[in-house]
């Protein structure tokens, strides 16, 4: 007979990554008895089970470690409470919030190595939501049966064929032994992360149990304590200037930035510069803009001086025709007032006009008229001394 099963954990003490996932090594089981309702293990009462409201369930060493069982955990998920259904493909992502990533023994309890990487489920833990429970498939088998205590098993757990996921649970059923501590076992230590699988070991091989390294992605087996330190502060120091390394390049990053910048505004100044050079047929439309404003307003009675250039010159004349009502307006509203103000007035250009005065008299030479001119008021004046004609 095949069940799904769900057995109880609590998680040791865990350790933060850089990238801000939980790794933890927690005990996951133990050989012994566990209870179970009746319901769960007889649910149609083939064996008078059913209505039992606890049922001594016996799992042997042989059972929780076998290493096909072991096995079949490792890449599973980690899950926030159990789903109500196994956790499959078409399910995954509705359910992980990380992976088993190792096991091992240690005495009577098989515990594995797990990486939390969802955040909320990481918030949850350390507010206290630390037990897990395993989610499993196993065989039951009925009869009479005996703990190495001699307490009487009904049913006996003969095969765990299928690991499921490890959920994080309120509260579990392996007991007060299986939970994540603070304390001083090495157990409860950071985990490698690395899949290590053993059966066989008691709790004397347990604490000198060699390590398994993953470096560059392969493994690296049975590496002693003082290796491991040595390769950690290799990789500590790797990392530091990997860090360093990434400072530098932010700061190239900026420097390039900048540069970038600068020769931005380099580029737009020049285009600014080039824009700015007249050609001669604008700097004449340009000057006969200039006079025309000026001419304008010199007929209208304002002084215009040569550090004026066309706004000021537009703004004195609005200004003495406005006045106060003027105060505060900007070059479009002036330019507007001023096109306004000067409409019909007709400018002199700055120079006097020349009017015709006729076609000039045509005379000789100036000595000879002066002569004839005597003469003639000569005999005008002794014309009364001629006698008068018979």
């Amino acid at each position: 007979m095949q069940l799904q099963f769900a057995d109880a954990l609590e998680l040791g003490k865990p350790r933060r990554t850089s990238e801000g996932y939980l790794a933890v090594r927690a005990r996951s089981a133990r050989i012994g008895i566990y209870q179970y309702d009746g319901r769960q293990v007889d649910p149609d009462n083939k064996y008078g089970l059913r209505d039992q409201r606890s049922v001594n369930v016996l799992r042997d060493a042989d059972t929780v470690f076998d290493q096909r069982a072991v096995r079949s955990f490792i890449g599973k998920p980690i899950t926030v409470d159990h789903p109500s259904q196994p956790v499959t493909a078409d399910n995954w992502r509705d359910h992980s919030r990380g992976a088993v990533m190792g096991a091992l023994r240690d005495g009577d309890y098989l515990a594995f190595d797990l990486l939390l990487m969802d955040k909320a489920a990481i918030v949850d833990v350390e507010a206290g939501k630390s037990e897990l429970s395993n989610g499993y498939a196993a065989e039951l088998e009925f009869g009479d049966f005996s703990a190495p205590d001699g307490t009487k098993c009904p049913v006996r757990q003969a095969r765990i064929s299928d690991g499921n996921h490890v959920a994080i649970v309120d509260a579990g059923r392996a007991g007060p032994d299986c939970r994540i501590s603070d304390g001083g076992n090495k157990l409860f230590a950071a985990c490698d992360t690395a899949a290590i699988i053993l059966s066989g070991l008691d709790a004397q091989e347990t604490d000198k149990m060699p390590h398994t390294l993953i470096i560059d992605g392969l493994q690296v087996p049975n590496v002693s304590d003082e290796a491991k330190a040595a390769i950690e502060k290799l990789q500590n120091q790797a990392l530091d200037a990997l860090g360093k390394l990434s400072t530098a390049e932010t700061q190239v990053a900026t420097l390039t930035t900048d540069k970038a910048t600068l020769e931005a505004k380099v580029t737009t100044l020049e285009k600014q510069v080039a824009d700015a050079k007249l050609t001669p047929a604008q700097l004449r439309d340009a000057a006969k803009a200039y006079a025309a404003v000026c001419d304008k307003a010199k007929a209208l009675g304002v002084t215009v001086t040569d550090a004026m250039d066309e706004p000021a010159i537009m703004k004195a004349v609005v200004a003495t025709k406005i006045g106060d009502a003027a105060e505060g307006w900007n070059d479009a509203q002036v330019a507007a007032s001023f096109a306004t103000l000067t409409k019909d007035v007709k400018a002199d250009g700055g120079s006097k006009v020349v009017q015709p005065i006729g076609a000039p008299a045509i005379v000789g030479d100036a000595a000879n008229q002066m002569q004839t001119a005597w003469d003639s008021s000569v005999t005008d004046l002794n014309a009364w001394r001629t006698p008068a004609a018979a």
